[in-house]
This record gives structure tokens, sequence and C-alpha cells, in this order.
């Protein structure tokens, strides 16, 4: 559907959404996960904690450091000075927003991660300056950043819509209904994309195509190849933060599934793995020890000295990563990076199926 004038949008959208006006009318959240328990499906036999723990080497998700605490601590690593990714790309999205909004026109953005918000804030201000109606789905495990972060938001925007989705990326990308608005925009910035290995990246853009209907957009934000001396600083910092946001994976662990975790018993690693191109983040027992899940019912032996990953971030090249795109039918728009390479963010659109 295209729209002659600006107004005629407003008009199409209004009608659709029968013209909320307060914020609570403005506000929809839906939580498909649990902010302090399991679902029955995680407690279930082979649960990605049960295989992580039981594997040689030991390892967790990276979705279980966002708690609402780990949210918070998060926006805390994004601030520190040797944490180069978020300033950058946010520099970036400052500069090219205007023309994203120029090139998707009329668009709902939907936010993978969603977190504080903060860069969405730069689009939105892009798409209110085109006149454009506004409407925001973020997308976040941690439901009290999400949902404080789209109050924030809606009183700072009268015109603003916000469906939030309590959920995991797969949950969520399944929920999706077709967009309201002319157009949809899925968003994942900050580089998550480097958390998931090869095959997780296989299914995760399977799972964004099958989200996306042709004609729409893709924005992606990813960190580039570059030196150690500046990655290892952005991963460990001297001021203690990121070895918190670690350990907090612990704590998260221990309300989530019943269990004793001691983590005095564990300290923070980090290092760049030069042939994979990846920080790696680990946890590592502090001694021989014995950790039980009581709702998994799951006892954990470790060695003293054994670790967990617990994140991997990949590093990745430009040229690369469009061929990989456009294999998977997502064919780049446009790319933007800095004066050092550092970043890049690519906006792609959905090719009809061949």
């Amino acid at each position: 559907m295209k729209f002659s004038r600006q107004s005629d949008m407003a008009d199409a959208f209004s009608s659709a959404t029968s013209q909320p006006f307060t914020l609570e009318e403005r506000l929809h959240l839906e939580r498909l996960i649990s902010p302090i328990q399991a679902s029955a499906e995680e407690q279930a036999g082979g649960s990605d904690v049960i295989s992580g723990l039981t594997q040689i080497p030991k390892s967790l998700p990276p979705r279980y450091f966002y708690d609402d605490r780990g949210s918070e601590l998060f926006e805390q690593i994004c601030d520190l000075p040797d944490y180069y990714l978020t300033r950058t790309e946010a520099a970036i999205l400052r500069r090219c927003a205007g023309s994203i909004a120029q090139l998707t026109d009329a668009c709902e953005i939907v936010e993978l991660g969603s977190g504080s918000s903060t860069k969405t804030r730069i689009l939105l201000d892009a798409y209110n300056q085109q006149g454009y109606p506004l409407r925001y789905l973020p997308i976040d495990v941690s439901g009290g950043i999400l949902e404080s972060s789209a109050r924030d938001l809606l009183k700072d925007y009268p015109s603003l819509q916000v469906h939030g989705l309590v959920a995991t990326y797969e949950q969520a990308l399944q929920k999706l209904t077709p967009a309201r608005l002319p157009n949809r925009m899925i968003s994942f910035l900050g580089s998550s994309l480097g958390n998931l290995n090869s095959g997780e990246c296989d299914i995760f853009f399977s799972q964004i195509t099958g989200a996306l209907q042709a004609g729409e957009y893709f924005l992606l934000g990813i960190d580039l190849h570059k030196s150690k001396e500046v990655l290892e600083p952005a991963y460990s910092d001297s001021q203690g933060v990121t070895a918190e946001f670690n350990l907090n994976m612990l704590r998260h662990l221990n309300r989530r599934f019943k269990g004793n975790f001691d983590l005095a018993q564990f300290e923070h690693w980090a290092f760049y793995n030069e042939d994979q191109h990846q920080i790696e983040m680990h946890l590592r027992s502090l001694s021989e020890q014995r950790v039980y899940l009581r709702a998994l019912d799951l006892t954990v032996e470790f060695e003293a000295g054994e670790t967990i990953m617990t994140e991997i971030s990949r590093k990745f090249d430009l040229d690369v990563m469009q061929q990989y795109l456009k294999a998977r039918g997502l064919e780049p728009v446009q790319i933007w990076t800095d004066s050092n390479q550092w970043f890049g963010l690519l906006l792609c659109q959905l090719h009809p199926a061949l």
C-alpha cells in the first residue's frame, strides 16, 4: 500500500488503531516469558542450561545475562570509555538516520534486544521529522527495562504507539503479526549478531526472513575486525562492571532455577581469540566445587580453574557479510561506517522469493 500524502498515512494509521490518546492506551505489552520463573518448557529435560553445563567445555547461553539487573549493568557498560561499540554505532546512526527514514518511507520499527531503546530515539526522531506515524515494537527478555523504556518513549513522543514483547527473539519473531504501517524494519543493533556462532546465525536469519514480507527492511549493526589492543579493554574494563555483568548470570540462574552458585568462587575472564576473530568471555571456577540447580535437578561439578564460556563476540568483515546477506535474500540497500572502519551499519531489503 502506498500513500500519496503524509496526512493519508496518519489518517489510515489512526483509523487502524482507533485513535488511542492516553499513554496507557498507546502501550501494549505481551509477556511470553516469566520474569522470575522458568516456564514448563524451559524446565523440561534437554534445556539449554542442562546441555551447556553438562558438556565439556561448559557453556551457558548469553540470554541469561539479561535479567533486570543484567540489563542495568549492560547499560553501564555501554557508557564506559573503553567500550567503543555503542558510541561508534550511535554516531553512525545519528549521521544516517534521516537517510534510513527516506529510504524506507513510513515504517514501523521492530527492535530485537531493545534494552533502554537509547539508539531507537535517533530513528524515531528521523521518522518524526519526515512526518511519518510512529509505531515501535521493542523485544527484550527483560520485562522491567522494556516497560520503563517504553513509558519514557511514550512521554517524549506523544503520537508514538508501542507494542512491547517480553520474549526471546525466536518467540517474538514467530508472534509478529503483519505490519500496521506501510512498511516494517526489524533492527538488530549493537553487534548482538556476534553472540551467535555460524550455525546459530543461519537459524537466526531464517527466522528474520520468515518474519519479514518481501520489500520490508532489516537494519543490522556489526562490529568489524580490529586490533586486540582495542578489543580486549572493551570486554574487561578496569572498573569491574563487565566482571559484575558476567557474574550476574550465575545470580540469575540461582533465582530462575533455584540454584546455589557461590559468586565469590568464580571470576570473570575475557580474551580475543585471533584465530576465530572473536572475543570469548568466561567464568572461571576458583576452587573445586559442586553446584545444584534444584528446579532442573542438576548437579554440576567444577575443577579449580575450569571455565564456563558465557559469550562469544564475533568480529566481522563487511564485504563477507554483504555476500552472506545476499545469499539469504536480504539485499543491502546502503551501508554506513565510521572513519576508523570499526563498525558497520547495513540497511537491507528482503527480496521476493524467486
